[in-house]
């Protein structure tokens, strides 16, 4: 996962890492951890930020091909 502090990362990088973390998760149950309520809360935390930011890049990436496309809206 991205470790670093870049804001501007693709919807295909956040979607990438959340994948990771669906990894991470199923990887901590089969080993165990799955009944570690600190580990668990903070990469369920990990994902529902994630899940977040997935949305708001694909919505920003979809408003701005929307915008190179059709131009500005009048009216």
């Amino acid at each position: 996962m991205r470790t670093d502090t870049n804001t501007n990362v693709s919807a295909v990088e956040i979607q990438e890492d959340l994948r990771e973390l669906y990894i991470e998760r199923a990887l901590a149950e089969i080993e165990g951890l799955g009944s570690d309520p600190g580990y668990m809360a903070d990469l369920l935390d990990d994902i529902e930020s994630h899940k977040s930011a997935f949305t708001g890049a694909v919505v920003t990436e979809i408003a701005t091909l929307r915008a190179e496309l059709g131009g500005m809206l009048r009216g």
